[in-house]
């Protein structure tokens, strides 16, 4: 088991998702930033989608009851196991009964923890993962809770000792695809969306990041009628600021679509923090 003594601002169970289920209204959810959790469980040896811990803005703190194998990924908080300091993006050896705290990342905003053997917390449509706009899945973690680890008898060995990854920018530049609903809009919205920044605001979550920056002006009056979204669209409601769907996002929505970010560009998405500047690129 790996009791939970602090959560920090949000800290939830997290694997790759549950796909497939967006015709019944049940949103994709799992890990904002995927690339970082499949690192975390190579790391250890694990399945890509084994269940780990998902901590936004550090200050999270785990006690582990038994000795294990970890490693953390994503936004690169401060680590300490048994109040030493360890590096992110390499496995690091728990003794029992050590407690893993995370301090506040210097850049980026979620940071993963996996775990050898995963967290087996109760699957929900076939995922573990906390899911905020449904309720799906586990509570958001707080104090007291317990977490059990599933066996690692079955697993292959640990192999890398650290694998390095860019740094996260300070400014990102996302690249975006030309939306469904392009037609919606003036002729130089997207122009307009691509060539001056945005700033992410604090209305920020897991269902989308909202932003502040030019409106995109309408060329139509009126709404849609409710059609299906993904990862990465950027949706722009009345007040012409964009709002970029994370992993948590409606299935459906009203408002048009002028762009969908690239698949790689998701990521970065998923690390924005609050006050950031962005820029976007066709």
């Amino acid at each position: 088991m790996i009791e939970v003594v602090r959560t920090g601002p949000l800290t939830t169970v997290q694997d790759l998702g549950r796909p497939g289920h967006a015709h019944l209204g049940v949103p994709h959810s799992g890990a904002a930033d995927a690339r970082a959790l499949r690192l975390a469980n190579r790391l250890v040896g694990n399945p890509e989608g084994a269940a780990g811990v998902e901590v936004t803005l550090g200050g999270a703190a785990l006690r582990f009851h038994a000795s294990a194998w970890i490693a953390v990924t994503g936004a690169p908080a401060p680590l300490r196991i048994g109040g030493r300091a360890y590096g992110a993006n390499s496995p690091c050896h728990v003794p029992a009964g050590a407690l893993v705290e995370f301090g506040l990342p210097a850049s980026g905003l979620r940071s993963y923890l996996a775990v050898r053997g995963g967290v087996t917390v109760e699957e929900v449509l076939g995922s573990r993962s906390t899911d905020l706009l449904s309720s799906l899945g586990p509570d958001p973690l707080k104090p007291g809770d317990r977490l059990p680890v599933g066996p690692a008898r079955d697993l292959g060995d640990i192999t890398v000792d650290v694998a390095p990854v860019p740094p996260i920018p300070d400014t990102p530049v996302l690249r975006v695809l030309p939306g469904p609903r392009e037609d919606w809009f003036s002729r130089d919205a997207l122009e307009t969306l691509t060539s001056t920044p945005y700033t992410v605001t604090p209305d920020s979550n897991r269902v989308g990041v909202r932003l502040d920056g030019p409106p995109l002006a309408r060329a139509r009056d009126g709404e849609l009628s409710s059609e299906g979204m993904v990862t990465g669209a950027l949706q722009v409601p009345p007040s012409g600021l964009p709002i970029i769907f994370l992993a948590d996002h409606p299935t459906t929505g009203g408002y048009p679509v002028i762009a969908v970010l690239a698949s790689p560009s998701l990521p970065a998405a998923a690390q924005l923090r609050p006050g950031q500047t962005i820029h976007f690129r066709l």
